[in-house]
């Protein structure tokens, strides 16, 4: 049965042998992209929610999404370019922000849905061009600099929200080694609100600084985890907030930030 859904702030159509996931944004007509969001971000969340309903273990995946980022958060392997005639699932992406997730000979037909959230032309463009500049490879924060290999040895852990049994309680991220620790466990990628804060774009650290003013500033929760551990996340930059004590929380893959020409992915809370 067709089925079409908010999911992870995206639009989802659910279909026997394919997903169709859409960013809600449109500009004249055209759906684009949130403030926070690109082909990953919305390929990740349709294979979350396939995931969620029968095994996906490989998939094609095509340029101009990242592949690593893929299967850090979902556990899905990315096949080669030799190998695609063999997998059973690929990933297309069109001129508009639209994916889809099929499987291999699936005839697929794009919904048109009736959803639409307008987007001013200035503000998005401002965003577009504040993540080219961010995205260059010269471009290096004045703050805290993690390089690509230290982010992608933690991918998986904070990506994959993989905690670590330890006694009666949970760790996460994982500290590998410590005595006592079991092997890491997938965590649910929900919570409830303990507090949160707003920074203005002046406060906000310099990862952000090209993108917090257009932004009016960033908003980060602190989350009591469903299962257990406490975590400080930011909420999604494309929707408003209106954030409460004990609210619940959903995390999804946004992006966070470029340094050096490579974006670092995270969760990110989204009110539920």
């Amino acid at each position: 049965m067709d089925e079409h859904l908010v999911w992870h702030g995206y639009l989802l159509s659910h279909h026997e042998d394919f997903t169709v996931i859409q960013s809600p944004f449109t500009l004249n007509g055209t759906r684009v992209f949130g403030a926070d969001s690109d082909p990953t971000t919305l390929a990740v969340a349709a294979l979350m929610h396939r995931i969620g309903i029968e095994s996906v273990t490989s998939v094609s995946v095509p340029e101009g999404m990242d592949g690593e980022t893929l299967t850090a958060a979902c556990g899905v392997e990315v096949v080669k370019e030799d190998d695609l005639d063999d997998c059973p699932w690929d990933l297309m992406m069109s001129d508009e922000a639209v994916v889809v997730l099929a499987k291999q000979g699936a005839e697929v037909t794009v919904p048109q849905l009736d959803v639409a959230v307008p987007v001013m032309a200035d503000e998005h463009e401002a965003l577009e061009q504040a993540w080219t500049k961010e995205l260059h490879h010269q471009h290096v924060s004045q703050g805290a600099f993690v390089s690509e290999a230290a982010y992608m040895e933690g991918a998986e852990a904070r990506l994959a929200m993989m905690g670590q049994q330890h006694g009666d309680s949970i760790v996460w991220p994982p500290r590998y080694g410590e005595r006592g620790a079991s092997e890491v466990t997938g965590m649910k990628r929900t919570g409830r609100v303990l507090s949160w804060t707003a920074l203005s774009a002046a406060g906000a650290p310099s990862e952000f600084a090209l993108r917090a003013p257009l932004l009016d500033g960033l908003s980060t929760v602190l989350l009591q985890l469903d299962d257990g551990p406490n975590g400080v996340f930011l909420l999604v930059d494309d929707e408003d907030h209106n954030v409460t004590m004990g609210a619940p929380v959903e995390l999804v893959l946004r992006r966070l930030y470029a340094q050096e020409g490579f974006m670092r992915y995270g969760l990110k809370g989204r009110l539920v």
